[in-house]
């Protein structure tokens, strides 16, 4: 009688219990389920003009030109021509020309292949020389 006690303890220690990691399974699904409804995307908000072919009016205020190539260059557009200008002179560059041209709009031209830091940070350098409006106008290679 002992020999089969022993074989039953034996057989019964060999099953695996799978409820417990079902009701683990079922609270991660619902878990996940959960948690997925409320993600939210987050994206930058660009204020993109129109398309306007229409030539200004001869009236027109000048306005200050940043164009961030493909490579990550940066040309200002001013009275005085076009020049190359280094990622830290961008805010005392727009500073002296908005000191020469005091209602200057600032508009930054940047290639879609450039760096999204590089024109943060002209963006942040055209606000913190206090330009009135800047706008972004996204340029695709020709």
């Amino acid at each position: 009688m002992s020999r089969r006690k022993k074989s039953r303890n034996s057989e019964e220690s060999n099953e695996i219990d799978l409820t417990p990691m079902l009701d683990v399974v079922f609270i991660m699904l619902i878990f996940f389920i959960v948690t997925a409804s409320f993600v939210k995307e987050v994206g930058l908000d660009v204020n993109v003009p129109e398309e306007n072919d229409e030539p200004p009016p001869p009236n027109a205020d000048p306005n200050i030109l940043v164009q961030i190539t493909a490579d990550n260059q940066i040309w200002v557009f001013g009275e005085n021509g076009r020049r190359r200008i280094d990622e830290s002179s961008v805010r005392s560059n727009i500073t002296q020309m908005r000191a020469e041209l005091p209602k200057a709009s600032v508009i930054i031209q940047a290639n879609h292949k450039a760096d999204a830091g590089v024109y943060v940070a002209v963006a942040d350098a055209a606000k913190a020389a206090k330009a009135p409006a800047v706008v972004l106008v996204p340029v695709e290679d020709n």
